[in-house]
């Protein structure tokens, strides 16, 4: 009754995974996979803005070699959990917060699935974000590893106070539903072109995401609410004045990042005492979703950091 649907061919993921519809604790409906395919404990992918389970396919491949299960979610109002306005193409949330039902809903569905072993956290983008103030929270994970989390937006300073001023104003005066400026109903995959994109150096990964947004249309969203921008600044302005949690963590980013802010994430593990930044040369915002060797490299660099525990 709860089996959600999953294109793990389509994704290029294990044929032996298998997805869940979960209700949060506020009744919106999620959808989770779990691969389990390893003894070396599960590693929970928190996914970026605008991204879905079968996005990681590759990925939870690579994790699997290494041993280890990996369990996905589709965030609400992305992916094929509930879609939180009228417009579905609309990337919304009323608070940021909210996303925090969608961990706990999680983390209960993965211990009644693998009650043993030791679990870790590898977040992307957004999902750092929501991973960092699951932190603060006590999330049970042992350790802890961030890809370009978004701890920031990388908004010109010229430019910032204005783009506050119109997200906290239009979500006061009932524009939260409408599209942030400068964006629209069409999923970036489909509006950027190879050349100029931000995400990925590797023309066969921009080619394989194409690929699958093209095959279920469902999947993908456009641009972000007003709402869930007020809310995205909010946040990250919030978890920032925030001590780092007690928690071993890594941080890999990209020499190329153009998507968040790069000063305030590596300012902000700067204050951790346990952790470690790295640059991966030649990187964009996807770093696991880069080139083989630039993935590899950060897939390495996880595989130990997590064999450290």
């Amino acid at each position: 009754m709860n089996r959600a649907p999953l294109y793990h061919e389509l994704a290029e993921a294990p044929a032996d995974g298998r997805a869940s519809w979960l209700e949060a604790a506020d009744g919106v409906r999620l959808r989770v996979a779990l691969w389990k395919q390893g003894s070396r404990g599960t590693v929970l992918i928190f996914p970026g803005r605008t991204e879905f389970i079968e996005k990681y396919g590759r990925t939870v491949r690579a994790l699997g070699a290494r041993g280890y299960n990996v369990a996905v979610i589709d965030w609400r109002g992305q992916g094929l959990s509930d879609r939180l306005a009228p417009n579905r193409a609309l990337g919304h949330v009323e608070h940021f917060t909210d996303y925090q039902h969608d961990v706990q809903a999680m983390m209960a569905w993965v211990d009644r699935e693998l009650p043993d072993g030791p679990r870790f956290l590898l977040s992307h983008s957004m999902g750092g974000a929501i991973a960092l103030r699951a932190l603060q929270r006590d999330l049970a994970v042992e350790r802890a590893v961030f890809s370009a989390p978004m701890w920031g937006l990388s908004i010109d300073p010229l430019w910032r106070p204005m783009v506050q001023a119109v997200a906290a104003g239009g979500s006061t005066v009932g524009l939260g539903q409408e599209f942030a400026p400068g964006t629209n109903a069409e999923n970036y995959l489909r509006s950027a072109e190879f050349q100029d994109n931000s995400l990925t150096s590797s023309r066969d990964t921009w080619e394989y995401l194409r690929r699958i947004v093209d095959a279920r249309p469902g999947l993908e969203i456009g641009g972000p609410s007003i709402q869930w921008l007020n809310e995205a600044l909010n946040e990250t302005r919030e978890l920032l004045r925030l001590d780092p949690p007690d928690m071993p963590a890594l941080c890999i980013i990209g020499s190329q990042e153009s998507v968040i802010d790069r000063k305030e994430v590596i300012a902000y593990m700067e204050r951790w005492p346990d952790a470690l930044t790295t640059i991966v040369t030649g990187s964009r915002h996807e770093i696991l979703m880069e080139k083989q060797v630039l993935r590899d490299r950060a897939l390495g660099l996880i595989d130990i950091f997590f064999q450290e525990a």
